[in-house]
């Protein structure tokens, strides 16, 4: 039998809705303008208009109460323009505090993917420079605190808005244990997982096209066999971060987490939401990382311009990757996900 991997009709519609707005809304030259902060609050004002920011948010709070797979395909919109503005940050946040000034946007929420440390500050949160509210770990509780945003951040590759917020200074609100965060911090890779897939997805047709416009020896570069064979493969690599961070997402729409998954390694079935979310992350990162590290090399000197848009993509293919931590820490999580602790197994 084989397996249809089309989007519903509902998903369509939300990718052609959202594809539009920001290839409308978020050219190039919105991107290039909000860097080097990372955001852009006229296009953050726009989303407030569609009620975007509180599509993940429980409908009983307001919300649009999204499935994670519609969100899923609207991060994958966002990545392919590379919009700045901290949306996927703010849809995690909003699942834990869906207070209304959240859920409509008027706020911007970010989400801290570390505990505090022992000083009460959670480091390089994810658009923490711009959020009114940060929901994070400190001393054993999951917390939303609300102070002011710095609307500065340090430099970084992929001009994301990052920064140290405190865990302790401004009003702070109990939301439960610390426990909690894990499968926020799941969500937030298959949503960046998704954006990531966007990135990969636009860097390979910028590939292509400009291999198809270039011309050497009186012939398009597109036609020498080198060039295409290193492009021939960037498909595969996309659309397998694209069935991940689907997977994931019908995962956790199925309730498919805290074990009630499958993990079967001798067959090579795994459905459980965690290892997924991991998988889907780091085969993202490193298809929009091949797929933009082929398609700047084959614009040939150009690539490397500031010009040129590739290097936007370049960037933030590496810099939204890591925001997380050490993809190889991440691997060994999945290992110990899917395999059990390696203290576990030593000696067997």
């Amino acid at each position: 039998m084989a397996l249809d991997f089309s989007l519903s009709a509902d998903q369509e519609a939300i990718a052609n809705t959202f594809g539009a707005f920001f290839a409308r809304e978020s050219p190039v030259d919105v991107v290039r303008e909000a860097e080097p902060l990372g955001h852009s609050p006229e296009l953050w004002a726009k989303l407030r208009s569609l009620e975007a920011p509180g599509m993940a948010a429980p409908d009983q709070a307001g919300g649009a109460g999204a499935s994670l797979g519609t969100l899923v395909v609207v991060a994958e919109a966002l990545g392919e323009a590379i919009a700045p503005v901290p949306l996927i940050e703010h849809w995690v946040a909003s699942r834990a505090c869906p207070a209304p000034e959240i859920v409509s946007g008027e706020q911007v929420a970010a989400i801290a993917l570390r505990p505090a440390n022992v000083d009460g500050t959670w480091r390089l949160v994810p658009g923490g420079a711009v959020a009114d509210v940060v929901v994070g770990v400190d001393r054993g509780e999951l917390v939303a605190v609300h102070s002011p945003p710095p609307m500065a951040a340090p430099s970084n590759h992929g001009s994301a808005p990052l920064a140290d917020r405190s865990a302790r200074e401004g009003e702070r609100v109990v939301l439960g244990e610390a426990s909690e965060l894990d499968p926020l911090l799941d969500l937030w890779r298959v949503l960046t997982a998704a954006a990531l897939v966007g990135i990969a997805e636009r860097a390979m047709c910028m590939g292509v096209d400009y291999v198809l416009e270039r011309h050497q020896f009186g012939r398009p570069i597109g036609s020498f066999q080198a060039i295409q064979h290193g492009l021939a493969d960037l498909p595969a690599l996309v659309d397998g971060g694209r069935f991940l961070a689907h997977k994931a997402a019908w995962a956790f729409d199925e309730r498919l987490v805290d074990g009630a998954g499958v993990i079967d390694m001798g067959e090579g079935n795994v459905t459980e939401f965690a290892p997924l979310a991991a998988m889907a992350m780091l085969h993202a990162a490193d298809a929009a990382a091949v797929s933009t590290d082929r398609s700047l090399h084959y614009h040939g000197g150009y690539g490397f311009s500031l010009e040129y848009d590739i290097q936007l993509y370049f960037r933030r293919a590496r810099g939204w990757a890591n925001i997380g931590g050490d993809p190889s820490g991440e691997r060994r999580r999945l290992a110990d996900l899917l395999w059990g602790p390696a203290e576990a197994l030593a000696g067997r």
